[in-house]
């Protein structure tokens, strides 16, 4: 543990000393003794003079005149109570008791150390070891981590469990529903042309471009050593998107022609040379807007950086697949539709 935070930040491990505080033990024998609710009488006791009544017996006064409600507070003086002798000589009143014993007498007071700061999780207590990572990404090092809590989980003592938490938990389930959110996006895009256009084959040729741009986008990250972020997957859903339009216009032409009479090969070479324009131009202005937030320009540009990033390689990618990619895939999977077209019509 200490290497790996050797490489992230060193001055970044926190423990918190303890403070002194004082610690009641009842003694269950003696408290049964006398009545069965003694527990319960002894913390009321304590917070009755400690804290004030109004903490387990709130009382009001009703001002006859104007009306008005004052909580009444009964509390012993902190100056009776500044020892543990003074403590011990508490008395403890209880229901159904003639003689009201001391808590000296039924509990052990004693001085004792703990932790300053209580932390719990699912209601167990926990102990936090702060690290930040400097120089390294945030999943490097939890993933270093996670290797030394499997290695040393027999060393864990029984009833304990050691869990990373912190911003490693916030960073998975972001990558989860963003990565759900592009899944879902691709399925929504082609279900949707698959309603417009009325067929199962043309919408799969559209898609086809969209793992061209997924590849774009993981080239382009670690081309520029660039880590994947939460802009960077949203760069890849924005991206996603204008693939898609280029391939529409595309496949939409390819169609067309289609319907004109031109074979799947001709079709697809006319849709190719008449739509190389349009295409082009819309992937072109996508990444020359993009620069400026690729290179990381300004102050705190460097956080905007992977979305430009991932954008721009994306599309340079999905481009190069709507052209050249997307027309192959046409023309195969429509000459291969008029063949078995032309064979159930010899069949009938």
């Amino acid at each position: 543990m200490k290497s790996i935070i050797d490489a992230a930040d060193p001055q970044k491990i926190v423990l918190v000393e303890g403070n002194r505080d004082t610690q009641l033990r009842l003694y269950r024998q003696i408290a049964d003794q006398i009545i069965s609710s003694m527990p319960r009488d002894v913390t009321n006791a304590l917070v009755v003079n400690l804290a004030g009544s109004s903490q387990v017996a709130p009382t009001y006064y009703l001002n006859p005149d104007n009306g008005v409600s004052y909580s009444i507070v009964m509390q012993t003086p902190q100056y009776q109570i500044d020892s543990l002798s003074a403590l011990q000589t508490l008395p403890i009143t209880a229901p159904g008791v003639s003689q009201s014993p001391i808590l000296g007498g039924i509990a052990d007071v004693t001085r004792a150390t703990s932790s300053a700061v209580v932390s719990q999780y699912d209601i167990q207590p926990m102990v936090q070891i702060y690290a930040t990572p400097q120089g390294r990404d945030l999943g490097a090092v939890a993933a270093d981590v996670r290797a030394i809590i499997a290695d040393t989980a027999k060393q864990v003592p029984k009833g304990s469990s050691v869990v990373l938490l912190g911003q490693v938990q916030t960073m998975n389930s972001a990558f989860s529903g963003l990565l759900f959110g592009l899944l879902a996006a691709v399925v929504l895009i082609y279900l949707l042309i698959v309603v417009n256009f009325q067929s199962w084959s043309d919408p799969f040729v559209i898609v086809t471009a969209l793992p061209s741009a997924l590849a774009g986008i993981v080239w382009m990250l670690f081309t520029t050593k660039t880590t994947l972020s939460v802009p960077a997957l949203t760069g890849a859903i924005m991206c996603m998107g204008v693939a898609t339009a280029n391939s529409i216009l595309m496949v939409s032409f390819a169609r067309e022609q289609l319907a004109e009479g031109k074979n799947p090969r001709d079709a697809a070479l006319e849709a190719g040379f008449v739509r190389i324009r349009p295409v082009i131009m819309t992937a072109l202005a996508m990444i020359i807007g993009m620069v400026p937030m690729a290179i990381g320009l300004g102050e705190g540009g460097e956080q905007n950086a992977p979305l430009g990033r991932a954008v721009i390689g994306g599309l340079l990618f999905a481009t190069f697949a709507t052209l050249f990619f997307v027309p192959c895939v046409f023309s195969i999977i429509h000459t291969r539709l008029e063949r078995r077209r032309h064979r159930s019509a010899a069949t009938a």
